[in-house]
């Protein structure tokens, strides 16, 4: 892990972690990430969730070590009335919070779909020695819920580009574009000027609030790019991704944008190569010739970045913060060295500690590539990082005050993951379904419609019990042959708590994101076009702040 910045002497702090067996049923402690558990709960379970939720203590797994327990309180009606009588009650005492938020946190899970959360909940209950199905996730005890619609402006399924510019600021926009109006053409660079738009983080900013991204990507990727970058190609990580057209014409690069457009106060997060000039060692890599850094410019951006932070601000206000963890993307969770590189929780808990500092508020981003496994077709991978993306709401949860932080825990797009086979309760995630295809072999629960997955030998589908589909690098079988997997185009879930959350509700399009966040923070309209009155068809509304 390399770490730049004035932060004294605090280290990233130890978070409770519990890890799975290969298959995913039977449950270690890590000793040094030692946590409770609890082995058992009441009968009147939902009475008691729901009250503790709504005095903001909350209880994240409905875990029963008796799986035969549980199963039969479920047998008796009762139990499911107890259940939707007590969920009933909590709803009827909702009341929404119509008051200025003073922090915002945007939770994004790259990849996020409404499927991959259910699996999620489903694995995070199993690490914990329960069925699973049963778990309360953490986004799931957020009282206000909707549906986002991810289609760009040029794409029926859209890529992480598109819909950063969308839920950072506001509008749609073309596929491979970040922080620019649809006017953008992909990677034509002199349609970048005169076409920017502007995010939520670069108005907190300008409000006088601290700033903060956490991601398990390259800082540089598209989902945090579009916070603060204005570029035509989401791939313009440094200046040696530009075509020479692009210099001609000036356009800049995204990992300059970094340090240059926005006084970021905290970033967390991988691509140190792309901001340190060509030719530099990496430093945990110091022999690996495909990690040193590749800026043609020959400009140190880690050391551009903190010579412009203001001193005599640091022991007044907020200490800055960056982190750069690995040259590219960081590891994935299930590969990931606890002693050298930090969690997705204890980044999203070092970043709060150090935004809260500021007495006027904050504003923070939050990723996690669960996008990443998905891609490679490997479940376990993206669900993995899902599971610990919950565990950094749920810490987060534990930082701040519902009161005075809108939290907002949303995806960019889905992918084209899905599970199902008629499976009984508790069957493991990553396991069989019970019944054999009309080709007389075995098949996996958890299947992508296309991608790296499909391996026919002989003409046939190969027989996964001569593999070991538990394993964290198992890829899952694939109905179509792709080298990887793609997006999937049906909406996602926006999970919302705090100051105006309630205007979370129904079916939205997804720049509606950016819009409910500046209106909780009282920021001057993010409308990217004069102020006027705009025509619209009876099904359609506009907002104006």
């Amino acid at each position: 892990m390399y770490v730049s910045g004035n932060y004294g002497k605090e280290t990233l702090s130890e978070v409770p972690l519990r890890d799975s067996s290969a298959h995913g049923n039977a449950t270690h402690t890590n000793t040094k990430h030692a946590t409770h558990i609890p082995s058992s709960l009441p009968v009147n379970l939902w009475d008691l969730l729901i009250s503790i939720h709504y005095t903001h203590l909350i209880i994240f797994f409905c875990v029963c070590s008796h799986g035969a327990a549980l199963y039969e309180l479920e047998k008796e009606p009762g139990y499911w009335d107890e259940q939707a009588r007590a969920t009933l009650d909590a709803a009827l005492k909702l009341r929404p919070r119509e008051h200025q938020a003073k922090n915002i946190i945007l939770f994004l899970g790259d990849g996020m779909g409404v499927s991959t959360v259910s699996a999620a909940r489903i694995l995070r209950g199993q690490m914990d020695g329960g069925s699973g199905e049963e778990t309360v996730l953490a986004m799931d005890t957020f009282p206000y819920v909707a549906l986002s619609k991810t289609y760009s402006v040029d794409k029926q399924v859209a890529d992480s580009a598109s819909t950063a510019t969308a839920y950072h600021c506001g509008v749609k926009a073309n596929a491979k574009t970040v922080g620019l109006s649809a006017k953008a053409v992909a990677f034509e660079c002199n349609t970048t000027f005169g076409n920017e738009v502007y995010s939520v983080l670069r108005r907190a900013k300008a409000q006088g609030k601290s700033v903060g991204i956490v991601t398990t990507t390259r800082v540089q990727h598209a989902s945090p790019a579009a916070a603060y970058a204005h570029s035509v190609s989401r791939s313009w990580y440094s200046d040696a991704d530009l075509p020479s057209s692009a210099r001609e014409h000036g356009c800049v690069d995204i990992a300059t944008q970094l340090v240059t457009n926005v006084d970021i106060d905290v970033i967390l997060g991988g691509g140190r190569m792309y901001m340190t000039p060509k030719g530099t060692p990496d430093p945990e890599y110091p022999t690996s010739n495909s990690r040193k850094g590749e800026r043609k410019d020959k400009r140190n951006l880690i050391d551009v970045w903190l010579k412009a932070k203001p001193v005599g601000l640091l022991s007044t206000i907020v200490r800055y913060f960056l982190i750069s963890t690995t040259p590219k993307d960081m590891r994935f969770e299930v590969f990931r060295n606890s002693t050298r590189d930090p969690s997705i929780v204890e980044m999203t808990e070092k970043a709060i500690q150090i935004l809260k500092k500021n007495p006027k508020g904050y504003f923070l981003f939050v990723e996690d590539e669960i996008d990443h496994g998905h891609h490679d077709g490997i479940a376990k991978l993206a669900l993995t990082e899902a599971v610990m993306f919950d565990r950094a709401i749920q810490r987060a949860a534990q930082l701040t005050r519902e009161p005075d932080t809108l939290t907002v825990v949303t995806a960019d797009h889905s992918h084209v993951f899905t599970f199902g086979g008629n499976t009984p309760r508790g069957n493991p995630i990553f396991g069989l379904a019970p019944k054999k295809a009309d080709d007389k072999m075995p098949f996996t629960s958890i299947l992508y419609a296309n991608g790296p997955g499909y391996i026919h030998i002989n003409g046939t589908r190969e027989n996964i019990t001569l593999v070991d589909y538990y394993d964290e690098e198992y890829m899952q079988q694939a109905a179509v042959p792709l080298d990887a997997e793609t997006h999937g185009g049906e909406d996602v879930a926006i999970y919302a708590k705090g100051p105006m959350a309630h205007l979370f509700h129904g079916v939205k399009e997804q720049n509606y994101v950016a819009h409910v966040m500046a209106y909780a923070a009282c920021q001057n309209t993010l409308i990217n076009t004069p102020r006027r009155i705009v025509s619209l068809t009876v099904s359609h509304v506009l907002l104006w702040y």
